[in-house]
């Protein structure tokens, strides 16, 4: 599985991770405590706030992890229009 490198990216895996578990964003919503646009907004790519961000991922017995991941330079351009 090739690391998530923009907010996008990191959106969908949540959501595929949701859905693989057969949740609902109000479901998430719920266990994190904010509103099921809030967690919309996650699986959109946009920018939301990291406790939601930690609370969705632990909701769906998922942790975050820090790795190396070697970027080609060609794909630095795109990661960051991504972010834009």
């Amino acid at each position: 599985m090739k690391p998530v490198l923009n907010s996008r990216a990191l959106g969908t895996r949540i959501r595929a991770e949701r859905k693989a578990r057969g949740r609902s964003q109000s479901w998430v919503a719920g266990r994190v405590g904010c509103r099921r646009q809030t967690i919309a907004d996650l699986e959109a790519g946009k920018n939301v706030e990291l406790g939601i961000l930690f609370g969705a991922v632990s909701a769906l017995g998922k942790a975050l992890a820090i790795v190396d991941a070697h970027v080609e330079l060609e794909r630095l351009d795109e990661i960051f229009r991504d972010q834009d």
